[in-house]
């Protein structure tokens, strides 16, 4: 599809991507560079060099819906995409990709191009408008001229003061090394990739083959946020391209040359190499050596050789080659002699970074297999494979267990000094003779092969014809060469390695190829070499000669001796140029920061939508079911009525499901020969005979044929997916993927299949395993599960455990731990709980072991295994094997409820096939409602935003940084993003409009300066100013006594008696009241007062400033009460302790006040009645020293104060007295009330009703009196107690207290 470039410079600069139905519209916000006052606008970046993210505004949309009339065209070639965006000094520029060719078919419709030109356009400046409008030369550029790399970065001396400065990243993009595919994932091999995918998902790309990534990443974020009919809009467009850098070329093989020929049509068959350079630790010869801490090595190559056939035959053989993974560096020099390398760490600081290097190989590729070409006779060549066996050896992927083998181990090595070997009169020849010494793994490896398969299914009465391709096989393990450079040697070894698997792949099919093909095959892997060493080094690769022609000629010898003088002058004197523009390139130099996109219109509406999702979700339930069936390797019952086990009589509802699977294990034989191979004609046969009794069941039930989804095998474990024909339009993105276990991951004896599948909106995985064998050996089959689970994966990275549903089936081999008389004696009585209660899977899942968070179903039949074959009799030979639920399913998901779970009786192996039925809640999106709410949102939206967008017309505003960073509350800071952030501007914080709630409140200065830190403080202390009339007096934990005065006494109306008017503060309490204005003081702590003639404590005339907050004060205390409330009438204190007031909830009492209405008279009570005084924690609050003076304030100030007004009537739970000894009579005419108990992290609450309570001892359960919840003593909680009277206590008797449940 052809893109054109479009650009508007009023009025204001932006450029357009453009196809024939959408447009990306680029524009640069000159808001993000420029301070332009905004208390938001944090020039500070997340990088370590503070330079600020250049932000650009990016809006994707149909043509019709953008105003394009007031672009032009930039130049008058259509371009192929964009490999994103990049800032170089200030200045953002979008790289697209002007000029490419299509070098590679892997199969038909899946093409690679080649890049040989690209452009940069400027988005905030026309200044570089009119450079680079000449193309580069389309031909590698990495030879040296008077402007060749070494220039490099920035500007050097005699350059013109108008080159562009993207020059040096134009002419590396433009050198030829760079590859795309508009039409599948480049960055991923034919195993990992799948087949049925339509476009292109640019977000599922290998990041480490993506050179493009640090440039892309910002349109990759941009595409995550768009709604899915967007976003394939925007995959199908080919607007984002990911380019890889390596090599690819497809030869085509005629039909007269090609092994695998085609009847009648005649058509030519395809060979293909692509080899994918890592990014990673990407760099040219002496600049990128050895390991990096993240187990990355320099020149790190993937290659896979690819032949496809047109009768739908398609093969794939990849390998891998990388500098010797231990901290190495070598020094350039112009003489051999000095290049010498040294190793600079330790063993033991690098074998975390080696160990990282070959388990991500072995997560990627299973186990590997290691050829070391280096020198045994060089000095600096032998130190490196020292160190290289050291660190194999000392791997925990080698860890052996006595009496095992070493061909169990997961990395293997050989060593094959290259040089040595060809010195002879045999020359290069001889290096074929590797392949003895690596056979074994090669067979072992297997490879991928995939062919395509019709299958007739009917549907709605009509017959239709499906055509997929099924993966017969897939490559196992890895070969990983290397020598020095990982260049030349490595090349010719990689050719003999890729034919080895060539030739393994025809003689499994009979077929032998001729020598015209492996003429075509040399040549492919020469030019190979060649181009993976001009990146690398600089020149073509040496040995070409004979890797081209299979010898080596004069001429050959003299082109490697000119290759070898190129090598040391570029090596010495233009790498450094060009290592920068890498680093450029990959976004690695100090300084650079990736461009932020923000689309105002559609962050916000995908925002929405997510949070409305229930509004255009439905829910639909489907059924599955699952059968797992160990075969013991037999076949005769393959033509037996499969009918009790694939459709058992079960409910209605559970007949014909829309999904079944089957798991076979030992489907062939284990024997030695085929343990390290798979042969699929075996599997085949069964899915034609599953099908069959499916197809059977399906037409009596009046449902739809059902169709082979896709299958998978590893030797003896298969597993195959049926779904019924009308299923299919709700099924996509299925995967299959396998796991070795057996042998330490290299042979395939145990191990486990995976099929994944989406149906509608909800992912399903199955998996099938066949786990270690033997009685004792369940830790091993912990570690089986652990290995599968961690190991297997799916594309996009994705394990078995990122899916909402997932169901594992198969033989498991947990045993139950009991003798075999014993289990026999338990099986004939039906005893299946005692059993259940000794089996292995059942123990090891409830101590966390294995298979955690799984579910299985309640067991109700008899143990599978293991029986005489042909009869109901448990295992009669010498062997004995104790009877055993072998055969499992567990599930886990919370959307999947099981219903049948049970074993048939089919009698032809020596265990019994186990089947379940399964209720599977669905999820799907009705996408028109979303659509049509998305398109009303997006509508709303566009027009608040207006015109402040990527497309709009208007002029910039300052108010356009805002937009997408609304502010959560008015009044605080719009919200941060990943880029900004409103606290880091210059170290100052962010200006708030936050107003106090009152011009007494201040910020409390003990909250943490971090606001987002945990913290019980309060945002607001109220301190109260001096000179003018009192407020009602503050909380308890207030910064001092208040002076106050007095006027007389108040009335009390409501009981018609007086009462004192008393202010009481948090450090104070009344014991009486004068006519005369008198001063509020604290009541000195005096063990042998009398209670009930309280003395006044002396003054000292102190005073404190309001930021001395005092945290510990002794008090007069209360007997419940740990808050004060304002205005109440106070009883004298009669304790004999004071408790002083918990320091921490001082200031989140500063506001509590509690509107009470006046409580009833309380009547005497017996002392053996009165409960215990409730007092905060000693632990908590420790109990203070008396102070040597009482605390006031200056007399004087205290006649200055007006009088207040008279305080309200409220109302207070009288309290209980602590013992007989502290208590007096109280006389009718008078009234003492105390403080009430309230919680101190509760909001305010409104007026209690009157009522009645025991004052029963602290952590006394909660107590239903008369009807009536009381919370009596509870730590932490409300505290009301009430005193009683003596009759109504009585009438108490026999109630029980009850306990919470805990």
């Amino acid at each position: 599809m052809s893109i054109r470039v479009l650009i508007k410079e009023y009025p204001h600069r932006a450029i357009a991507l453009s196809t024939a139905t959408h447009a990306l519209v680029l524009r640069h916000s000159s808001t993000s560079t420029e301070q332009n006052g905004l208390y938001n606008a944090s020039q500070t970046s997340l990088s370590s060099n503070g330079a600020a993210a250049a932000r650009c505004m990016v809006e994707f949309s149909t043509v019709e819906e953008l105003d394009l009339g007031e672009y032009r065209a930039l130049n008058m070639v259509n371009t192929h995409g964009t490999l994103g965006l990049i800032t170089v000094n200030g200045d953002v520029f979008l790289v697209v990709v002007n000029g490419a060719s299509k070098v590679a078919t892997v199969r038909p419709g899946e093409t690679v191009q080649r890049i040989h030109s690209v452009g940069f356009y400027c988005l905030n400046s026309s200044s570089y408008d009119a450079l680079l409008n000449d193309e580069v030369n389309p031909y590698p550029t990495d030879t040296i001229d008077d402007e060749g790399f070494e220039m490099g970065f920035g500007r050097g001396k005699g350059e013109s003061p108008l080159e562009h400065p993207c020059l040096a990243l134009k002419k590396l993009l433009s050198s030829g090394t760079f590859y795309y595919s508009s039409d599948f994932d480049l960055t991923r091999r034919l195993q990992e990739r799948s087949s049925d995918a339509a476009t292109v998902s640019i977000d599922s790309l290998d990041a480490g083959f993506l050179w493009n990534s640090y440039m892309i990443q910002p349109l990759v974020d941009f595409r995550s946020r768009l709604a899915p009919r967007e976003k394939e809009a925007l995959d199908a467009s080919g607007i984002l391209t990911s380019a890889i850098r390596g090599f690819a070329l497809t030869i085509t093989i005629p039909s007269s040359t090609s092994p695998i020929r085609t009847q009648r049509s005649g058509l030519p068959s395809s060979m293909t190499l692509i080899s994918r350079l890592s990014c990673r630790r990407a760099g040219t010869r002496f600049n990128a050596r050895g390991i990096d801490d993240d187990g990355n090595v320099a020149n790190f190559v993937e290659t896979e050789t690819i032949y496809w056939a047109p009768s739908g035959v398609c093969f794939s053989y990849t390998q891998v080659r990388g500098s010797v993974p231990v901290f190495w560096e070598q020094q350039t020099g112009l003489l051999p002699g000095q290049q010498k390398i040294t190793i600079t760490r330790s063993p033991e600081a690098t074998q975390p970074a080696f160990d990282k290097h070959f388990e991500n190989l072995e997560l990627s590729y299973g186990a590997t297999h290691v050829v070391n070409l280096l020198s045994n006779e060089k000095p600096n060549e032998m130190e490196l494979t020292s160190r290289y066996r050291y660190h194999i050896r000392n791997s925990p992927l080698n860890s052996q267990e006595k009496g095992s083998s070493r061909d169990h181990e997961l990395i293997q090595l050989t060593e094959f000094d290259f040089h040595a070997e060809t010195r002879g009169p045999g020359g290069y020849e001889m290096a074929s003779e590797i392949s003895r010494w690596i056979q074994n793994s090669a067979d072992s490896f297997a490879y991928y092969l995939a062919e395509e398969a019709e299958e007739h299914a009917r549907a709605n009465g009509e017959e239709h014809i499906v055509r997929c391709p099924t993966t017969i096989l897939q490559q196992e393990g890895i070969f990983r060469t290397n020598c020095l450079d990982c260049l030349d040697r490595t090349n010719l070894v990689q050719t003999i390695i890729s034919k080895m698997a060539l030739e393994i792949f025809l003689g499994h099919k009979g077929l032998g190829a001729n020598p015209d093909f492996w003429i075509r095959h040399s040549s492919m892997w020469a030019d190979n070499g060649d181009a993976l060493s001009r990146i690398y080094a600089g020149t073509g690769a040496l040995k070409s000669s004979f890797t081209r022609h299979g010898k080596m000629s004069l001429a050959g010898a003299l082109a490697d001796a000119r290759k070898s003088a190129t090598r040391m002058y570029i090596n010495n004197f233009a790498d450094k140029g060009r290592q920068n523009t890498i680093d450029m390139l990959l976004g690695r130099l100090m300084g650079q920061v990736p461009v932020h996109l923000y689309d105002p219109i559609n962050d916000y509406v995908m925002s929405e939508l997510n949070k409305r999702s229930a509004e255009f979700t439905e829910n639909e339930v489907i059924h599955m079911l699952v059968g797992t069936f160990n075969l013991n390797g037999k076949t005769h019952g393959i033509n037996e009525d499969l009918s009790p086990w694939l459709c058992p009589n079960v409910d209605p509802s559970q007949q014909c499901p829309e999904i079944v699977a089957v798991g076979f294990q030992e489907i062939v034989e284990l024997s030695p020969q085929q343990i390290m191979s798979t042969d699929p004609a075996r599997r085949q046969a069964w899915e034609s005979a599953v099908r069959n009794c499916l197809n059977k069941n399906a037409s009596k039930h009046g449902k739809e044929e059902y169709v082979l989804l896709r299958g998978g095998q590893l030797v003896g474990a298969s597993l195959s997916v049926f779904v019924r024909a009308n299923s299919l339009k709700f099924i996509k993105n299925v995967e299959g993927s396998l796991k070795k276990t057996g042998m330490s991951g290299m042979a395939g004896n145990k191990g486990a299949v995976a099929i994944r599948m989406e149906y509608a909106n909800t992912s399903i995985v199955f998996v099938t395993a066949h786990l270690a064998a033997g009685f004792a050996n369940y830790e091993e089959r912990n570690r089986d599960y652990r290995t599968i689970s961690h190991g297997l994966r799916f594309q996009r990275n994705r394990s078995i455990e990122d899916h909402d549903t997932v169901v594992w089936l198969g033989d498991f081999n947990y045993r139950i731990g009991l003798s075999n008389e014993k289990v026999q004696r338990l099986c004939h009585v039906g005893d299946l709980e005692t059993l259940y209660e000794n089996d292995q899977l059942n123990l090891q899942m409830v101590a966390g072991l294995t298979f955690p968070y799984y579910s299985e179903a309640r067991i109700t039949f008899l143990p599978t295994y293991k029986y005489d074959l042909g009869t109901d009799t448990y295992d009669t030979s010498e062997k004995a094997r104790i009877p055993a639920w072998c055969d499992r399913v567990l599930r886990k998901g919370d959307n999947i409820r099981q219903i049948n779970y049970d074993a048939a009786p089919l009698k032809f192996s020596d265990h019994r096939p186990v089947y379940a039925t399964f209720q599977c809640l669905i999820s799907k999106v009705d996408e028109k409602k979303r659509e049509r709410l998305s398109q009303e949102m997006y509508r709303q939206r566009r027009g608040v935003v207006g015109d402040t967008r990527a497309g709009g017309g208007l002029e910039d505003t300052d108010d356009e940084d805002l937009i997408g960073y609304d502010s959560i509350e008015p009044g605080l800071p719009p919200a941060s993003s990943d880029r900004k952030k409103w606290w880091l501007d210059n170290g100052l914080p962010a200006r708030s409009r936050v107003q106090p709630p009152s011009n007494d409140h201040f910020p409390n200065p003990k909250r943490p300066s971090n606001p987002f830190t945990p913290s019980p403080e309060p945002d607001w202390v109220e301190v109260k100013r001096m000179g003018r009339p009192p407020e009602p007096p503050p909380a308890r934990g207030s910064t001092r006594t208040k002076t106050v005065d007095f006027n007389g006494n108040g009335t009390d109306k409501g009981v018609g008696r007086s009462m004192p008017s008393v202010l009481a503060s948090s450090t104070t309490s009344l014991a009486n009241t004068k006519a005369m204005a008198r001063k509020l003081t604290v009541q000195p702590f005096n063990p042998n007062s009398n209670s009930s003639s309280p003395g006044v404590s002396n003054f000292d005339g102190t005073k404190d400033t309001p930021t001395n907050i005092p945290t510990r004060l002794s008090r007069s205390p209360s007997n419940t009460s740990i808050h004060s409330l304002p205005n109440l009438p106070v009883r004298p204190a009669t304790n004999s302790q004071s408790h002083p007031p918990n320091p921490s909830n001082l200031s989140s009492q500063i506001q509590v006040q509690i509107s009470r209405k006046p409580a009833p008279p309380i009547p005497t009570k017996k002392p053996s009645l009165l409960s215990a005084s409730l007092s905060l924690s000693p632990a908590s609050t420790p109990s203070l020293p008396p102070p040597s003076n009482g605390y006031r304030e200056n007399p004087v100030e205290a006649q200055s104060q007006q009088r207040p007004h008279p305080p309200p009537p409220r109302r207070s739970m009288a309290t209980a007295q602590t013992s007989a000894s502290r208590s007096r009579k109280i006389s009718s005419q008078e009234m003492q009330q105390s403080l009430l108990d309230t919680n101190p992290h509760e909001e305010k609450r409104p007026p209690l009703p009157p009522r009645a309570g025991t004052g029963s001892s602290t952590g006394s359960a909660p107590t239903s009196v008369r009807g009536k919840r009381t919370n009596v003593g509870g730590g932490g909680s409300e505290n009301l107690l009430d005193d009683e009277p003596s009759e109504e206590l009585e009438a108490l008797k026999g109630w029980e207290v009850l306990r919470p449940v805990r």
